[in-house]
């Protein structure tokens, strides 16, 4: 029995390590840069575009939302910016994935 015990242990260690090293990431964004972000999506006016998928953090936008920068003065120049569903999210251009709603 003991054997049995051991052997069950030693094929779950492996789920558990990953476990134990997967993180999640937040990404903070000042209230300032919330609101340099929304006052050039404002002057920008681009189109906001329709998906099915969910718009909220974590989620990935597909590859037919079109990805755009944000200049210097905005302070966020490491994420891209969409108009999804008429909500304005900050993304993460290599993985699409959304970091934040800019309300």
């Amino acid at each position: 029995m003991k054997k049995i015990v051991l052997a069950a242990a030693l094929a779950m260690a492996p789920l558990v390590a990953f476990a134990q090293t997967s993180t999640t990431t937040t990404t903070t964004i000042t209230t300032e840069q919330q609101s340099k972000v929304r006052a050039y999506v404002m002057k920008e006016k681009p189109s906001s575009v329709k998906v099915t998928e969910s718009v909220t953090v974590g989620a990935a936008l597909p590859s037919s939302v079109t990805l755009r920068t944000l200049p210097a003065d905005v302070g966020v120049t490491q994420y891209s910016y969409a108009v999804v569903n008429d909500k304005t999210v900050l993304v993460e251009p290599g993985s699409r994935k959304i970091i934040q709603v800019i309300e």
